[in-house]
């Protein structure tokens, strides 16, 4: 008789979905990736803007950043010397203060709960090597999808996704726009998401790197910016 693995893939979802989920605990709510300065300087003032901006981050920003080093991370977190040593790099890889916090922050948080909700020895042994080393979301991310046996594509996918309502949600409280317009905007990022997430699935770690400028600036004027609702 043939082995059943419907139910291990229904599981692998429901974790992938709850970890994505805005409402899991890593205080994704209170980070705009620079997004609220760009707003206040009027460069995201529309759907349209906001869709750029988001694309920026994805495609040449921080986010295809975290994209190449999940899917580098994934292949190689039963081996925790090469593991770990994508983890240096990702956590060092920021451009400014406040993205490194957003970074680091969500990582932490989402390290600690997922050992709570969803333990596995993997985070665990990670957890105690890293110390009080920072760790980045993505990798925390990529570890617990790795060691819970949930397919690569799909879980860069979501990591993506995840990544572009949090800002998409930020663009509707900032500009400010209309629920309708940010469900435009997610649909509208939907296939430049799935061209990211398999562009970054063969991108080799040396030939990693961004140009995004302007999102480094947005992320380092908002740093003193006057009047602030986001930690980035």
């Amino acid at each position: 008789m043939s082995k059943d693995n419907s139910n291990a893939g229904f599981t692998g979802m429901t974790k992938l979905l709850a970890w994505t989920s805005p409402s899991y605990p890593t205080g994704a709510f209170s980070y705009s990736h620079g997004l609220e300065w760009a707003v206040e300087a009027g460069d995201v003032r529309d759907v349209a803007t906001l869709i750029d901006y988001i694309d920026a981050v994805l495609a040449r920003g921080g986010g295809w950043i975290d994209a190449v080093l999940f899917a580098r991370a994934y292949e190689c977190a039963h081996d925790a010397t090469a593991f770990d040593e994508i983890a240096d790099l990702a956590a060092a890889f920021r451009g400014s203060a406040e993205t490194a916090l957003e970074s680091h922050q969500q990582g932490a948080a989402f390290l600690a709960v997922t050992r709570k909700a969803w333990p596995h020895a993997q985070l665990d042994a990670f957890t105690e090597r890293r110390g009080d080393a920072p760790v980045a979301h993505s990798i925390a991310m990529a570890l617990a999808c790795a060691a819970h046996d949930i397919p690569r594509e799909p879980a860069l996918s979501a990591w993506l996704h995840a990544v572009a309502a949090n800002l998409v949600s930020a663009g509707v409280r900032l500009v400010p726009l209309g629920q309708t317009d940010g469900q435009i905007a997610t649909a509208r990022l939907a296939s430049r998401i799935a061209a990211i997430a398999a562009e970054a699935l063969d991108m080799p770690l040396d030939e990693l790197g961004t140009a995004a400028p302007l999102l480094e600036l947005c992320s380092i004027r908002h740093e003193t910016q006057y009047t602030r609702l986001f930690r980035s």
